[in-house]
């Protein structure tokens, strides 16, 4: 009968595997640290990407806030004469020259509109746990201040020029409103050049009264708007320095 005899396996020892197992350690533990790297580096270059388009964002309100304050501006001086112009009329309701800026510069506001394209992103991709601490409290405490200016804008703003406007519209000649009205191709303008529509229902004192104090009232909102677009371009102004020395931006 024949014998096989099988050849011989030396046990490892303790040593071995332990390195065996070191080794395998070493490897998983080097690819998570690599991974967590390079996640890290993923989330820091995002979050870059994040405060430089908020960065630009900001150059492009402050570039389009002038012409709304200018807006405002136009505003004001021609409000400015809204008590000379009542006592104008209240002597004379033929002398309704002076009602013709007036009525023209209270036909409509302009609200601001932030560019929110990066901070609809921070808040709908959870970006902001992404910022720095401070990065991310600036942008915040921004983006607060100014929905309290669009709240007034929505309301005090919107409601004081509604209040001119619906007086207005009882005030005024059905024959002269028809006239402010000029079609230009898929719009309509205003249209203040006839001389018909300085000629509204005067005989009405009660009625001017109630017009001429809204004015006024406009006047005063229209101050106050004014006086919140400067102070929210200079807030984005000091933003944009912030960004700028932080991180050496263009």
């Amino acid at each position: 009968m024949e014998v096989h005899h099988h050849p011989h396996v030396e046990k490892k020892g303790f040593k071995e595997y332990f390195f065996e197992f070191l080794m395998i350690f070493l490897a998983v533990t080097l690819g998570f640290i690599a991974e967590n790297l390079r996640e890290s580096q993923v989330q820091k270059d995002t979050a870059g990407k994040y405060v430089e388009s908020f960065y630009e964002d900001l150059k492009t309100d402050t570039s389009r806030m002038k012409d709304f304050i200018d807006f405002d501006d136009a505003k004001l001086a021609a409000l400015n004469n809204v008590n000379n112009c009542f006592d104008t009329v209240s002597k004379n309701f033929q002398s309704t020259s002076c009602l013709l800026e007036l009525m023209k510069i209270s036909a409509f506001n302009r609200v601001f509109k932030m560019t929110d394209r990066t901070l609809n992103q921070l808040s709908n991709a959870g970006g902001f746990k992404l910022l720095k601490k401070e990065d991310a409290d600036s942008i915040l405490a921004y983006e607060n201040s100014f929905d309290a200016f669009q709240d007034f804008q929505a309301t005090v703003f919107q409601e004081a020029q509604d209040k001119v406007r619906t007086t207005f519209d009882q005030l005024i000649n059905f024959s002269a409103n028809v006239q402010m009205f000029k079609p230009n191709g898929n719009r309509i303008d205003l249209n203040f050049d006839s001389k018909d529509v300085t000629k509204p229902l005067l005989h009405d004192a009660a009625l001017l009264n109630k017009y001429f104090n809204e004015l006024l009232l406009y006047y005063r909102v229209t101050y106050n708007h004014r006086a919140r677009l400067s102070e929210l371009k200079d807030y984005q102004t000091r933003l944009i320095n912030y960004f700028k020395n932080k991180y050496d931006y263009n």
